[in-house]
């Protein structure tokens, strides 16, 4: 009798049994994980760590090996713009410190040194090729104002980037050696000599003209050799930062844009028809003197153009600008002749 009571009672919970399981599955899937802290941001140690170069790098050995050495050159490294990104890395190519330019080590170490077991090194003094050089260059700097070097004219006369830049200190002077003002440019770009200076031991040509009395101001320190040029490299002649002659130009002399009612030809065409920027014996940056600048155009003989008779005066020397003021340009409506 009993056994016959304890199957019927059983016979309940077994028909309940997979509803019971069932619903225990689904309180468990909704049911909240206990409460946690939230995560704390990486330390700088831990960020280091985790893009450093992995033990599987054998020749690398470590800034650290090479500080034990070259602690005067770590030294003044650190205080570089280059030094300070270096010490925060950000990828594992960065994290290899020395090594990241100058290639593993190892072989240089186990020979207790010597330059001539440096793998790479940079200089005139270098076994290694310009091109190879500047390849350490670009693994980083391909962008922005290095996006056209590959092609451009500096580059394509084999140029190396260390012939402009240094990178193991800081040139943090008031005046440069030749006794001008050294801008704050020269430590953000590591530039061996402040500009014009370096970019005139070159261009010994732009030197001379920009020692005539018409001159682009930059003795004056207002503008430098990368005001108007990108040394690196631009898809348009000259390298010139803007994408024209006239938009270089015009981003200055922003009274000369227009548009305008009437326009000079010549003028919306290219500044340079008639200036030479750099410098020249004439006013205003003039490539040859009043009338002379505009009779290279202006070749009709019913102007007044020469010395000659007009009644009892003299039309000599004068200059074409004396009437014709707007020359650049003439808003006015009866401005067709620039006289206004």
């Amino acid at each position: 009798m009993l056994t016959k009571i304890s199957r019927a009672s059983r016979s309940p919970l077994l028909t309940l049994l997979p509803f019971l399981v069932s619903f225990g599955v689904a309180a468990g899937l909704n049911a909240r994980p206990p409460a946690q802290d939230a995560p704390k941001p990486p330390t700088e140690q831990e960020k280091t760590k985790a893009v450093a170069p992995s033990a599987a790098d054998g020749d690398y050995v470590g800034s650290e090996t090479c500080i034990t050495c070259h602690q005067d050159q770590d030294h003044r490294f650190k205080n570089t713009p280059m030094g300070r990104v270096m010490a925060h890395p950000r990828t594992p190519e960065e994290a290899r410190g020395c090594e990241a330019c100058h290639a593993p080590g190892r072989a240089h170490v186990e020979a207790g040194g010597g330059k001539e077991t440096i793998p790479m090194r940079f200089g005139k003094e270098s076994k290694n090729s310009v091109a190879e050089q500047n390849a350490v260059c670009e693994t980083c700097h391909t962008r922005g104002t290095h996006l056209f070097w590959k092609g451009s004219p500096h580059e394509s006369r084999g140029m190396a980037c260390v012939d402009c830049h240094q990178v193991k200190q800081v040139v943090n002077v008031a005046l440069s050696s030749e006794g001008r003002y050294n801008s704050p440019l020269s430590d953000v770009r590591g530039l061996k000599k402040s500009q014009p200076e370096l970019c005139l031991q070159c261009h010994q040509m732009r030197r001379a003209q920009l020692q005539r009395s018409s001159h682009m101001p930059y003795r004056e320190g207002k503008v430098t050799c990368t005001s108007c040029h990108n040394p690196h490299g631009t898809p348009n002649p000259k390298q010139l930062i803007q994408s024209t002659t006239n938009e270089n130009c015009l981003s200055c002399h922003t009274e000369r844009r227009g548009p305008f009612l009437w326009e000079h030809p010549p003028v919306m065409e290219n500044c340079a028809n008639c200036h030479e920027p750099h410098g020249t014996s004439n006013p205003q940056l003039l490539k040859t003197r009043m009338p002379r600048v505009c009779d290279s155009c202006h070749v009709a003989t019913r102007h007044p153009t020469q010395a000659q008779p007009l009644g009892s005066i003299k039309n000599f020397n004068r200059g074409c600008t004396n009437c014709h003021s707007a020359i650049h340009g003439s808003n006015h409506p009866s401005g067709d002749k620039f006289l206004r």
